[in-house]
């Protein structure tokens, strides 16, 4: 089942979810995070699987709160603080620390997961280590698991050897290939993720996607102005993606 106010957004493909990261536990960053979320016109917030900050995510806005983790248990607390929806993922911030997630434990904590909640709209990231092939395997056997949305990720595979445009587009490459193939195997909604910017959000639209989840481009800047103008960036992004033809 897919929180409400999700729904419509997910059928028009302009979904933009902004992810504070799933190990930030700081709360004015977070509340910073999550106020530009809102004011620069995001569809919902990602934030850590820690009940302090879901309330604290609750006072601040009325956008759906979804909350990040690798362990079920934490999913349950943050749920009964006031989640909205969860996601199995943010593996991005585990591979710096040389952890890796297989298809088989990716598969076994949503299995965790929706025998703790099965309820509660459930996103879960297909890792990036897999080869291509695997990942839309493994799309495919969480769906049936009890996944609501897919994500993808890639950006920290990816080794841009040009800057500007061309970089973005070159960073991106591997969560639009992943999006492009999911989107063709599964029935649910895609997210493309890790990587994406206001140059690559259009084509995750094209390549299949419902719409992005966006990280580091905006909780890695140093002012709220500054997130709430990068948020709007990447709504006008999806905006023009959804009013074009694309070849």
């Amino acid at each position: 089942m897919i929180y409400p106010t999700l729904q419509r957004s997910i059928a028009q493909g302009n979904v933009l979810k902004i992810i504070s990261g799933l190990n930030n536990f700081d709360r004015d960053r977070t509340a910073t995070i999550i106020k530009a979320a809102e004011l620069g016109g995001a569809t919902f917030v990602d934030i850590a699987a820690d009940p302090s900050l879901v309330e604290l995510a609750k006072s601040l806005t009325k956008l759906p709160v979804c909350v990040s983790a690798v362990e079920p248990e934490k999913f349950v607390i943050a749920v009964a603080a006031g989640a909205d929806l969860i996601e199995i993922g943010n593996f991005d911030s585990f591979y710096a620390q040389g952890r890796k997630f297989e298809a088989e434990e990716v598969l076994a904590l949503t299995y965790q997961t929706r025998a703790l909640l099965p309820e509660i709209t459930l996103s879960v990231t297909v890792p990036h280590i897999l080869e291509l092939d695997q990942q839309v395997q493994l799309a495919e056997e969480l769906v049936k698991a009890g996944a609501d949305i897919i994500q993808t990720e890639g950006g920290t595979s990816s080794q841009p050897s040009h800057g500007g445009t061309l970089g973005l587009i070159e960073k991106a490459a591997p969560t639009l290939a992943a999006a492009y193939q999911i989107s063709r195997a599964v029935s649910v909604p895609v997210l493309c993720a890790s990587g994406i910017s206001n140059v690559t959000a259009p084509l995750a639209i094209a390549a299949g996607a419902a719409g992005v989840g966006v990280g580091s481009a905006i909780n890695q800047l140093n002012s709220e102005i500054a997130m709430i103008a990068a948020v709007r960036s990447l709504v006008e992004a999806l905006a023009t993606a959804n009013t074009r033809t694309f070849a």
